[in-house]
């Protein structure tokens, strides 16, 4: 375990580096904001692109994986939504706080943390589980709060959870990415080694920016923030194992990916969530803090087991 938590410090250093940035205000929040959006739409659809179109259609879409995943993060969504509501929440706060238990930050943190640490094959499973999350539980978090709010699903929501899809540059550097491998043709090399020069700015580039953007989150609400983050680090990668492992029976290196993506600390885009709908952003921000912090040492513990 040891050998592994000094391969994930150089992650968390730069996580720490972008997070003394914001809390000096040498990095302002702008700043963030700005360097964030250049990550999401530049960098990151760069390196997707470039990864998926190396992959064929089977590496990239595995039907028993993806349910396992599935199956598993459903699991623990439903318990930390009967926990909310036990607690006296309302539907829209439980599927905020059942968001917060089970996506993590897959794009920024774990597709560079776990390609290198497990290897390039991982892309392949760890782009799995990202879309699973996007189209999945963006969709369903979306579709609980609009419909608790009208009392109904109207087809306007899911217009506008569709169109959602369509806009995230995630989902459509995949889908290009896709498109290029089922062509057959290679990428010219002028184009290659564009997107490998842009995709290479998106580790950096995510990391600092997942620091910079912790120095504006308040450490408020930290019994729930403690329970949603020991769901997401502990409860979310433990479901997820059983139902790779026994349930479905998955081949050891794609289960092992699976099991380290779910181990990943709660994603940034819940709080962007939150915030817009005005559903619990303190919650869901002192759980990103508190989580983050305490996944330099259980993402290495997860890892580490894995690996065996």
């Amino acid at each position: 375990m040891w050998a592994i938590f000094l391969q994930t410090l150089p992650f968390f250093a730069l996580i720490a580096l972008g997070y003394g940035s914001g809390r000096t205000g040498f990095f302002s929040t702008e700043a963030t904001a700005y360097l964030t959006k250049f990550v999401f739409y530049f960098a990151l659809s760069a390196m997707l692109i470039r990864f998926s179109a190396n992959l064929s259609f089977e590496q990239l879409i595995d039907w028993p994986f993806m349910g396992a995943y599935l199956l598993g993060t459903m699991a623990i969504y439903i318990v930390v939504t009967v926990v909310a509501m036990i607690r006296g929440r309302g539907v829209a706060e439980a599927a905020v706080e059942a968001q917060t238990g089970v996506i993590g930050n897959v794009g920024f943190l774990g597709i560079p943390m776990l390609v290198l640490l497990l290897g390039e094959q991982a892309i392949g499973p760890v782009m799995m589980v990202l879309v699973v999350d996007l189209i999945v539980f963006s969709s369903l978090i979306v579709i609980l709060i609009t419909g608790s709010r009208d009392g109904r699903v109207s087809p306007r929501i899911l217009a506008t959870v569709g169109l959602g899809l369509v806009k995230n540059p995630m989902i459509v550097s995949i889908v290009v990415g896709m498109l290029i491998s089922a062509s057959g043709m290679p990428i010219p090399k002028p184009a290659n080694d564009f997107l490998s020069m842009l995709g290479a700015a998106a580790t950096p580039g995510a990391l600092f920016a997942i620091g910079a953007s912790l120095a504006s989150k308040s450490a408020e609400r930290l019994a729930v923030a403690g329970w949603l983050s020991f769901s997401k680090l502990i409860l979310h990668p433990a479901a997820v194992a059983f139902c790779a492992y026994v349930v479905f029976d998955i081949a050891a290196y794609p289960a092992s990916v699976m099991v380290a993506a779910a181990s990943l600390p709660v994603a940034g885009n819940v709080y962007i969530l939150a915030q817009h709908y005005g559903v619990a952003p303190a919650r869901v921000s002192a759980a990103i803090l508190v989580s983050t912090a305490l996944s330099i040492f259980t993402i290495s513990a997860v890892i580490a087991w894995v690996s065996v």
